[in-house]
């Protein structure tokens, strides 16, 4: 089941950055970059972000997580996890299916990841987007930016 997540409340933030960390700690590892911005959050900074947040439960688990920002007819994807002992389930699938289902007047997604998070990159062409733009972070990392029309 998904459902919003009220980040604002303590408790739920904690398990959102449950989340976080061992699901971006794996990005990491994939990329060969361990100084990327989620890694950093805070239960405080999340509950700063100002993003709305859906998570998908199993049983009463949070298993993953998606987060937007809704702005002229535009979904802004900023973050998009999943525990990795739930990987391979579906969930990322779901909830991003979630999001375009869940959102009339929206005509546009957008995404971005780093480049070398082959599974991530593979996730989102599957699932209809385009690539738009690669960035050059440093010498070491690259964000590639998607979009899809709805």
């Amino acid at each position: 089941m998904i459902k919003k997540i009220d980040i604002t409340n303590l408790k739920l933030a904690e398990k959102v950055l449950n989340i976080q960390i061992p699901s971006y700690k794996v990005e990491a590892e994939i990329i060969d970059f361990y100084d990327i911005p989620p890694l950093k959050d805070t239960v405080y900074t999340l509950q700063q972000c100002g993003e709305t947040f859906f998570g998908y439960y199993l049983k009463e688990e949070l298993c993953g997580v998606i987060s937007i920002k809704v702005y002229n007819g535009l979904i802004d994807i900023h973050r998009l996890m999943v525990h990795p002992k739930h990987f391979k389930k579906g969930i990322a699938k779901m909830l991003l299916d979630f999001i375009e289902n869940d959102n009339e007047g929206i005509e546009k997604i957008i995404v971005s990841t780093g480049s070398k998070n082959i599974p991530a990159v593979t996730f989102y062409l599957k699932n209809g987007f385009s690539k738009t733009e690669e960035i050059r972070i440093t010498d070491r990392l690259s964000i590639t930016y998607f979009k899809k029309e709805i």
